[in-house]
């Protein structure tokens, strides 16, 4: 992505140009399903994700070949003493020592884990905007290169609390929820860095960029990307929620394509809520960016090969 104009014109022109989901290979994928003599009663969840499927990667049946992982790794300026834990979880996964690792290996997962200047940190979002709108659209254009090995299903997340906090603060300013399910503490910096734009609380690309920081910035171009391409995306955790929250606030079809891995506490269901999204998983992760991902891979893997034997029977039955 070139900029043309004002930095962040392009992100709108793409979103402007985003196709409608495929309603009509919904419709097929749900044909065959009856005809097969499968309904949504015996098959659950695993029939809402084969037509779900079908809808976004516009075909029937939706085929799912490779498939991965893209977690994210930024540092932000309230609270610089986090880059030691951000540096040891990036080198964990890098050295395939992490719980997301060995999930990746047993469900045949890429693991990609992308470090955005840590030791750079985005400004401090208490006083100042943490991205500049120039280095926002080109981190979001980075993270646009997600989909460009080719997979068919990606799996998005960040590392690290300070990621989680900057994108609570970022979903309270896009969602306008309450503070009252946060420490003392997390209270104290997500009030501050509210107060500080609250004037400025409009526009989802403006949030993004004087709350998110790079890791957010990159989640929402991977995500726009997969969108534009065709690619289903599973969500995982807060940080992926929050980018997805400011597509889903610029144009609520931009997320048509994604899912949520898992949900962990009130604040993330009230969320997801919002942006209607349930979750495929009731397993409790909590800071192991990636694990619900990839658990929740598999399940979505799992609908894509069930969808492709159904239709291949309906085609059959004729």
């Amino acid at each position: 992505m070139s900029f043309s104009g004002m930095p962040f014109d392009d992100v709108r022109s793409l979103l402007s140009q985003l196709n409608a989901p495929d309603e009509a290979a919904a419709e097929g994928m749900t044909k065959a399903f009856h005809r097969a003599g499968y309904s949504g009663e015996k098959l659950g969840r695993l029939y809402e994700i084969g037509v779900w499927l079908a809808r976004t990667r516009g075909a029937v049946p939706p085929l799912i070949g490779k498939s991965g992982v893209a977690l994210y790794a930024a540092t932000h300026g309230f609270d610089e003493a986090g880059l030691a834990e951000q540096r040891a979880q990036v080198d964990a996964v890098a050295a395939g020592a992490a719980a997301v690792s060995h999930l990746c290996v047993a469900n045949d997962l890429s693991l990609n884990v992308f470090d955005l200047a840590l030791d750079l940190p985005s400004n401090d979002m208490r006083t100042d905007a943490s991205l500049d709108e120039r280095a926002c659209a080109a981190t979001i254009a980075f993270g646009m290169e997600g989909t460009a090995e080719g997979v068919d299903l990606l799996c998005v997340g960040a590392l690290g609390a300070q990621a989680r906090l900057a994108a609570s603060a970022m979903l309270l300013a896009l969602l306008k929820g309450e503070l009252d399910q946060f420490s003392q503490s997390e209270r104290a910096v997500i009030s501050e860095a509210l107060a500080f734009h609250a004037d400025h609380l409009t526009d989802p690309l403006e949030v993004l960029r004087r709350f998110g920081g790079r890791d957010m910035a990159a989640l929402t171009g991977a995500i726009l990307a997969a969108r534009a391409q065709n690619i289903p995306v599973v969500l995982d955790g807060l940080p992926a929620l929050a980018a997805a929250a400011v597509l889903y606030k610029s144009a609520p079809h931009s997320i048509s394509h994604c899912v949520l891995a898992s949900c962990h506490g009130p604040f993330e269901k009230w969320v997801a809520a919002e942006l209607s999204l349930q979750p495929l998983l009731g397993l409790q992760f909590a800071g192991e960016a990636g694990c619900a991902g990839a658990v929740a891979a598999d399940i979505v893997k799992s609908a894509a090969a069930l969808a492709g034997g159904v239709a291949e029977v309906a085609r059959r039955l004729g």
